[in-house]
């Protein structure tokens, strides 16, 4: 049973392993908030998962140590699994989908731990993880659903009243809900006045699903680029602890991430991987009552593969009106391109690329497309850009960011 004695018995604990990870101020990532970033993912192994599956080893028997252990995860659990094993001279054995991160899998195999790549998603690991576990003996260290995993997962929320004693909304990440589980446990028990939210991804909304149909829901399917909440069915302790302590859960839109993402490295000069995000996508983008509120966003991981990175910072100013490509109906003749570029330029824009299209059948005999692609600050200078063209008398046929 989860309890407050287990929480600061897992913070004295986890000092022999794990970071206070520092809180810190970040007022530029959104008008109106006074928002805090509580640092996971400059954790040891660059997430919270550390910290309940430390203590979790901790109490094993030496019975239980000797038979070995097994885990299933997305990559962070992973890691946190196989550092505390190998601190503790335990054999691990690691089941996580074939979809996870090249990063998270060698990183685990680099921490000592075996590792067995599965078909599928979290949900078909844990199957796996299940199955070795029947025919080995050995321990299963579940990613949420345990109390002394939870209880590690708590100490965060003990370190941010310590850190924050005027808090008053904590904005956390959902998968299984372990993670907000132990958060809300140790808030409410200790100052009840303080805001609890979780956030999913809208393409992996189990548990937001479960909490608002007062009942738990498996989903079929799930599609997120934040793998580590990227998770089917929630956990069923982690439900009944979620469904009494925490205020509402949101959902955020994959382009949502991906300016959260891009925001805190432009702005804060932190990686965040996806489901780290989430809290400050949804601060962003105006999901929660927190306007003039002391809230920190947790910041749960920052194990991002850098491939992924690439492609969600250019989501990321797509979404944010950095990127946008124009085509414009020209009469071909000279100095056309010329003026449109004088116009771009006046409006403080860059061209990055410049196609010129004559074959499409839908344009007059002596017209062409001119196709850009622009470097922009913002969607206000890309409207003002579209403003000046339509004023020169030339039209937009197309925009897409």
């Amino acid at each position: 049973m989860l309890t407050l004695d287990k929480v600061y018995t897992a913070a004295y604990i986890l000092r022999e392993c794990a970071r206070k990870t520092d809180l810190i101020a970040a007022p530029n990532l959104s008008e109106n908030h006074n928002l805090y970033l509580k640092t996971e993912n400059l954790q040891v192994t660059g997430s919270f998962k550390l910290r309940g599956a430390y203590y979790k080893i901790s109490q094993l028997t030496d019975e239980e140590k000797a038979r070995g252990i097994v885990a299933c995860s997305a990559g962070n659990h992973a890691q946190g699994v196989a550092m505390s094993a190998s601190r503790r001279g335990i054999s691990a054995t690691i089941c996580m989908p074939d979809s996870a991160p090249v990063m998270k899998v060698d990183s685990t195999r680099r921490l000592g731990a075996n590792v067995e790549l599965v078909r599928g998603v979290y949900d078909d690991a844990h199957d796996r993880a299940l199955e070795i576990v029947s025919e080995t003996g050995a321990t299963f260290i579940h990613p949420y659903d345990d109390d002394y995993v939870i209880a590690g997962q708590a100490t965060i929320g003990l370190e941010i009243l310590d850190q924050l004693e005027d808090v008053e909304a904590i904005i956390v990440p959902i998968g299984g809900g372990g993670l907000i589980s132990g958060i809300a446990f140790a808030v409410k028990s200790l100052k009840p006045s303080v805001k609890v939210y979780g956030v999913q991804a809208a393409g992996a909304a189990s548990m937001y699903n479960s909490f608002k149909a007062h009942q738990r829901e498996t989903l079929e399917s799930v599609s997120t680029f934040a793998d580590g909440i990227a998770v089917k069915n929630p956990g069923e302790t982690t439900y009944d602890i979620i469904s009494k302590y925490v205020d509402d859960i949101v959902c955020v839109s994959e382009d949502e991430i991906a300016a959260a993402i891009l925001a805190l490295i432009e702005k804060q000069k932190l990686i965040a991987e996806g489901a780290g995000a989430v809290p400050v996508a949804a601060a962003m983008f105006h999901k929660l009552p927190i306007e003039g509120k002391k809230a920190v966003c947790v910041v749960s991981g920052g194990n991002i593969d850098v491939n992924i990175l690439s492609r969600v910072i250019t989501r990321g100013m797509m979404m944010t009106g950095r990127n946008v490509n124009l085509t414009i109906e020209l009469v071909d003749k000279p100095g056309q391109l010329q003026q449109v570029s004088e116009i771009i330029a006046s409006c403080g824009a860059n061209v990055v690329s410049v196609y010129y299209d004559h074959g499409d059948t839908n344009m007059a005999i002596n017209s062409c497309f001119l196709k850009l692609a622009l470097e922009t600050l913002n969607a206000d200078q890309i409207g003002t850009i579209k403003d000046e063209l339509a004023k020169a008398g030339f039209r937009i046929v197309t925009e897409r960011v």
